[in-house]
């Protein structure tokens, strides 16, 4: 199996964020075959970092394509995510779960759990298992520059990608933007099972509006 190299992170954010399904992320001797991910584009996309914080898009500007982003989320869990630029669409992906295939005992003990599907399902829970941290943070994940125990290698088996909505935001909820390996136990949520957040009737609220106006009208 080989290593990723870093032309293919160079194409649309949507492409690389379904063919990382079924990619090897090997990590300090831990590894696991990626079965979930989101893509989120770097422009007409308000859930990505890129449009509410300057740094991201800093990151963006200044590392080379395959880097790692890697942030502190809810002040809980590190989150990781890569980096794809000089594609049609640039933007970032989160690595969302993995299906453990080596050094499986580590992240047993550092997830202080022993069942499989409980290891690397959610993307919080995958970043503890393999030792993630916020020091990792621009780490090039492929190119002369990878460090030699990390990386990401092409998949021995191709999986059935399906896709969905995203999990947990506010904004572009209905983007399809979700991809996963087809009725794999070790994904985060499962296909067609996101809970979206109750959106108010747009009709409703410009009726509102127009009411208000109304009324100040009236009593102005």
């Amino acid at each position: 199996m080989s290593w990723l190299k870093a032309d293919f992170f160079e194409r649309d954010v949507l492409t690389v964020a379904r063919d990382l399904i079924g990619v090897e992320l090997v990590w300090q001797g831990c590894s696991g075959i990626i079965v979930e991910t989101e893509a989120y584009a770097a422009l007409d996309d308000p859930a990505c970092h890129t449009a509410s914080r300057p740094s991201a898009r800093e990151f963006m500007q200044k590392h080379r394509p395959g880097a790692a982003y890697v942030y502190f989320n809810y002040g809980m869990y590190w989150l990781f995510n890569l980096l794809v630029k000089g594609g049609e669409r640039e933007g970032l992906i989160l690595i969302r779960a993995l299906q453990p295939f080596s050094g499986i005992v580590e992240m047993q003990q550092r997830r202080s759990k022993e069942k499989l599907s409980e290891l690397c399902s959610g993307p919080g829970k995958l970043a503890q298992a393999l030792g993630i941290e916020g020091k990792h943070h621009g780490l090039p994940m492929v190119g002369r520059e990878r460090p030699v125990d990390c990386g990401l290698r092409r998949g021995s088996e191709a999986l059935d990608v399906i896709s969905d909505v995203r999990v947990g935001i506010s904004q572009a909820i209905d983007f399809p933007w979700r991809y996963l390996a087809r009725d794999n136990a070790h994904v985060s949520v499962k296909h067609g099972r996101v809970k979206l957040p109750k959106l108010k009737n747009a009709a409703a609220e410009e009726e509102a509006k127009s009411s208000d106006k109304g009324h100040r009208r009236t009593n102005g």
